[in-house]
């Protein structure tokens, strides 16, 4: 991935765990990889434990950052929470959800904040 890219990941990053902590979420892991996937942020709401997809696009004239959590991005996704959820037994018993961040500076609104966006089926 190149810097520029990198930069950009990580400052929409940044821009999603201010809305978050706002919010009254509190972080509990950031960039957790495994041989599965990653999950951007891994967060607490209170006893549920939030997995949080952070999606950035320039533009919507391809669906949009929410549009590109597709089958096998959940898929990744859902195989990199159930590694965390293996990886942290404590966190296993918590209810879980899963939200994507999505941001798109030409969107209206430019940052969406989309609340339980999928389920482990």
């Amino acid at each position: 991935m190149s810097q520029s890219r990198q930069r950009t990941g990580h400052a929409a990053e940044e821009q999603a765990l201010r809305v978050l902590r706002d919010a009254g979420l509190a972080q509990v892991e950031r960039n957790y990889r495994c041989r599965l996937g990653e999950i951007d942020l891994v967060m607490s709401e209170g006893a549920t434990l939030v997995f949080v997809e952070v999606r950035f696009r320039r533009s919507s004239i391809f669906g949009g950052p929410a549009a590109s959590v597709d089958a096998a991005k959940r898929r990744r996704i859902l195989g990199a929470a159930r590694h965390y959820l293996q990886r942290h037994p404590e966190a296993a018993r918590r209810p879980c959800r899963f939200d994507v961040i999505a941001i798109c500076p030409q969107g209206n609104p430019p940052l969406d904040w989309i609340r339980d966006a999928f389920r482990a089926e």
